[in-house]
């Protein structure tokens, strides 16, 4: 066992640097959410009422906090052009997982199947499954939807029983909402891939 330790030690803090690396690479543009609220309107974005009723489908109308954090995150960003409706599952020691599936909404083209999937690091251990409601902004074309979107530094919010973090990408802005302990609000360091179709693969 003792020949075993520095073999191990280095090939874990390896893939921990990795991770952090996959994690947190980004342009320096996406310090803080940008949106251009004067473009959205009721043909091309959903309203607040629309996206509370839809965020109780998922969660139900007793989640404790749930009508602030949509007001927190209109207040910040506006109203989305698209949202997400699903389900993930996950688990952590320190390096985490998630894995999950939904209906992407878009305001203008419909409806349409996403996955994603994300490692995280932290002070986080257990594992987790939880209903997820995301609110999509600046998605003028789905298929932009499908990239790896690391998290913006700092922007997290805890309400209640729910917590929402953003992650950009470009233009395009995502804040995935979670309940109770699907939160997992010690996973301080991640990113998100959403993909067409399931995969194993968390890069």
């Amino acid at each position: 066992m003792s020949q075993r330790l520095p073999l191990i030690r280095p090939l874990f803090m390896g893939f921990l640097v990795f991770l952090i690396s996959a994690c947190m690479s980004s342009s320096h543009d996406n310090d803080a959410p940008r949106v251009d609220r004067s473009t959205q309107t009721d043909e091309n974005s959903f309203d607040k009422r629309s996206v509370l009723e839809a965020s109780k489908d998922v969660f139900g109308d007793g989640a404790e906090g749930l009508a602030d954090i949509i007001e927190t995150i209109f207040s910040d960003l506006g109203r989305p052009n698209a949202y997400i409706a699903g389900e993930e599952a996950g688990g952590a020691f320190i390096v985490g997982l998630r894995y999950g599936n939904g209906t992407l909404h878009h305001k203008i083209e419909g409806t349409r199947t996403v996955h994603w999937t994300g490692p995280s690091v932290g002070f986080d251990v257990g594992g987790d499954a939880a209903k997820v409601f995301t609110l999509v902004y600046n998605l003028y074309d789905t298929e932009d939807i499908f990239r790896r979107y690391p998290q913006i530094e700092g922007q997290f919010y805890f309400i209640g029983g729910l917590g929402v973090s953003y992650h950009q990408r470009g233009d395009v802005i995502i804040a995935p909402i979670r309940l109770g302990v699907g939160l997992r609000a010690g996973a301080n360091i991640g990113s998100y891939k959403i993909t067409k179709k399931s995969t194993l693969n968390p890069f």
